[in-house]
């Protein structure tokens, strides 16, 4: 004996189903926009160099070994950020910048706004640091081997540094205004991801050819594709 059926029932339940997967279809999906390319190099570097007064102290001549320089890199020494107002801010950074045979190692270091930089002085002399750049200017003083300095930076900018007691000591920090900053890989192609959308202004600095911009339109899933010639001078 079959049981009758309730079309009531059967048309309530084929609505509660159909609301269910219409809800299912709907749900968002989050999209994330990118912004990738990559920076040719199209000469050797050719370094600016830097005449500033050099200072006497005990033992700040001593004579150290000499470094066999290496062929330039010059992708370690450029970095890629996006410089528009209002973007999330990474956080802080405890970062190094050593003083060691007479050279500031590495000369060139990224950081987020608020990160804190300390410069130990690894040799056998007197060491001083200083920048005279509008974004951070200090002047750590002159101290011995095993000592170390710190310096705060709370505004966005490059900073260049150097030593009182020898001239051609020198390096740069830049501080990222906000989260999507990147250094690019060995081949000069970088990627920043999860951009959201909008005109964005993105920032190459070189720490010897300056700042190279592009400014570009990112929609919700976008992906811009941007390259870069970075023009520096050949040495002499």
């Amino acid at each position: 004996m079959s049981l009758p059926i309730d079309k009531s029932v059967m048309s309530v339940s084929r609505n509660i189903l159909c609301g269910l997967l219409g809800w299912s279809l709907t749900v968002p999906v989050f999209l994330s926009s990118e912004i990738g390319g990559r920076i040719l190099i199209t000469k050797e570097l050719t370094k600016k160099r830097v005449t500033l007064p050099a200072y006497q102290m005990r033992s700040s001549a001593l004579p150290l070994r000499k470094v066999q320089g290496k062929a330039a890199n010059e992708f370690e020494r450029l970095a890629i950020f996006l410089e528009d107002p209002g973007l999330k801010q990474a956080d802080p950074v405890q970062a190094e910048i050593v003083q060691e045979n007479l050279h500031f190692l590495p000369d060139f270091l990224v950081v987020p706004v608020g990160s804190t930089v300390s410069f130990p002085n690894s040799d056998p002399v007197f060491h001083n640091v200083f920048s005279l750049s509008k974004v951070r200017e200090f002047d750590l003083g002159y101290y011995p081997a095993g000592q170390t300095r710190k310096v705060t930076f709370n505004q966005p900018g490059i900073v260049q540094v150097y030593c009182h007691l020898h001239s051609h000591m020198n390096a740069a920090i830049l501080v990222a205004p906000n989260a999507w900053y990147t250094r690019p890989l060995s081949d000069g192609r970088f990627s920043l991801s999860e951009v959201p959308p909008g005109v964005h202004t993105i920032v190459v600095w070189h720490k010897s050819a300056g700042f190279f911009k592009r400014t570009v339109q990112l929609t919700a899933s976008g992906t811009e594709t941007l390259d870069f010639t970075i023009p520096v001078r050949q040495e002499e």
